[in-house]
């Protein structure tokens, strides 16, 4: 029997009445409980699509499906999601425990059921000591926190977070991306996630959808987006740094961690920059085929100047055709004779 995907978006498309076009004819299906992360650079259109999935933005083309049915057409109500945006659009007025009822009360569930569900939420979420504060009385964590809370006690088939993370700090951050992925692989919800920072994206999602200029570049597991690469900018974007290119008899791609410094290398160079960071350095080393990126150990320290040379895991190697798509992922010819 055929399986069909829990959430799938058809030749989705959004233009603008200035003639704006966002979103440019995307299909993706999603199964259910997968965590799926949207990634891209501001205006790609990876929020556009998720507030055409909530209801908030109206598609200008295509169809949207969830759980077999067809929401196109349908208001945000009337669409089982839960949506936590990057800025927590918490009620100043409310305490934490009106706050996370609300979305109860305006669909009129009954009072002691909307009182058990939201004990039940806190107490998952680890914030019952807070039901009676208000927001300006909590750090920007628990403030996400009471956000994703709100989004919970619907109990929605679909989570959608825009940027949950984008205006916490680096602690707040990370205790909050681990607190988010622990709690949907726990729930098994379905969720979209959109992020333009790529370790957030590679850490959470069962799959990434790369986004460029209203299209989806690739969609793939965050091993395939980071090793084999669509194309260049998909080489570029994920990945800090991004992959190396080496101009040959075509255009070749290797992450920084599988080309290292050898006296059997084939690529001389001189190096630029050695940058510590803690754990490992990035030496940065200029060739004739250009700066090359190299991450070594942290005791291994190179001085500016020296002569080096480079040699690459052939297994590694990338090569891309003149229009910038990936064609192989294997070892090549044109990984060789490069120096």
């Amino acid at each position: 029997m055929l399986q069909v995907s829990f959430l799938t978006l058809q030749q989705l498309r959004k233009t603008y009445p200035d003639g704006t076009t966002a979103v440019k004819g995307i299909d993706l299906s999603i199964d259910k409980g997968e965590f799926i992360v949207l990634l891209g650079p501001s205006g790609c259109g990876k929020t556009t699509t998720l507030r055409m999935i909530a209801g908030l933005e109206i598609a200008t083309g295509g169809k949207i499906s969830l759980a077999g049915q067809d929401v196109t057409g349908l208001r945000p109500a009337k669409r089982d999601v839960g949506f936590v945006f990057q800025f927590y659009a918490l009620y100043p007025h409310l305490s934490v425990r009106d706050n996370i009822s609300f979305p109860l009360l305006s669909v009129g569930v009954e009072p002691k059921e909307i009182r058990n569900r939201v004990d039940s939420v806190a107490q998952r979420l680890g914030f019952t000591r807070l039901l009676g504060a208000y927001p300006r009385q909590l750090s920007g964590g628990d403030q996400q926190r009471v956000s994703l809370g709100r989004a919970m006690v619907r109990r929605p088939s679909v989570w959608l977070m825009d940027e949950p993370l984008g205006t916490l700090d680096a602690d707040q951050r990370l205790a909050m991306r681990d607190f988010i992925r622990e709690q949907q692989l726990e729930s098994r919800v379905t969720t979209v996630y959109v992020t333009h920072d790529q370790e957030e994206a590679m850490s959470l999602a069962d799959r990434i959808v790369v986004m460029r200029d209203g299209e989806i570049l690739q969609a793939g597991t965050p091993e395939d987006v980071y090793e084999r690469p669509s194309d260049l900018f998909v080489a570029n974007f994920v990945g800090s740094p991004g992959m190396n290119f080496i101009a040959g008899e075509r255009k070749i791609g290797i992450r920084c961690e599988h080309i290292r410094i050898s006296q059997r290398g084939e690529i001389e160079g001189t190096v630029q920059l050695d940058e510590y960071l803690g754990a490992f350095r990035f030496v940065y080393v200029q060739t004739a085929a250009g700066t090359i990126v190299v991450r070594e150990n942290a005791g291994q320290k190179r001085a500016v100047g020296e002569r080096v040379r480079l040699e690459m895991d052939a297994e590694y190697v990338n090569e891309f055709d003149d229009a910038g798509r990936r064609i192989c992922f294997a070892p090549s010819p044109s990984a060789r004779g490069l120096g």
